[in-house]
């Protein structure tokens, strides 16, 4: 699996900053490729994603929270039978840093499949890092705004 990881300092504390993501859902506005995040009915942790891919494709899967421990740490993974062969996990850290100030981290990791698939979502996945720390910037923007 490749790795994309990125920290950042935001003026919230990290209660908030864990609120924010616990849903997954919001994730759209700060990853400009996430076209949406959907909770799953009747789970709590599992999440439908669809993201835009090259040539106006999308690549859809669903994941689960498979660490949930508030307000420090979320981290989610691929599950099961996605539509894909896409799979992915990502990490968010909330280090308190008092003052109302929080270090975030954010770590996503992801296999890209071969094939034609494979094409689409290397494209989809070009540049990651930049791409975290792009949505890191952004989060803090809104936190930071709220």
């Amino acid at each position: 699996m490749d790795k994309a990881t990125y920290r950042i300092e935001v003026g919230a504390p990290a209660q908030a900053c864990y609120d924010w993501w616990r849903p997954l859902t919001r994730l759209p506005e700060i990853f400009s490729d996430v076209e949406s995040v959907e909770a799953v009915t009747g789970d709590e942790t599992r999440t439908r994603w669809k993201v835009a891919g090259p040539a106006g494709a999308t690549v859809e899967w669903e994941a689960r929270i498979t660490e949930d421990s508030p307000p420090h740490r979320l981290a989610w993974t691929t599950a099961g039978q996605a539509d894909s062969d896409v799979s992915n996990a990502g990490v968010v850290l909330f280090e308190d840093l008092g003052d109302g100030r929080t270090a975030l981290e954010v770590s996503l990791e992801y296999a890209v499949p071969g094939g034609k698939l494979g094409e689409a979502v290397a494209t989809l996945l070009a540049n990651p890092q930049h791409k975290v720390e792009r949505a890191c910037t952004e989060f803090k923007r809104i936190i930071e705004t709220r």
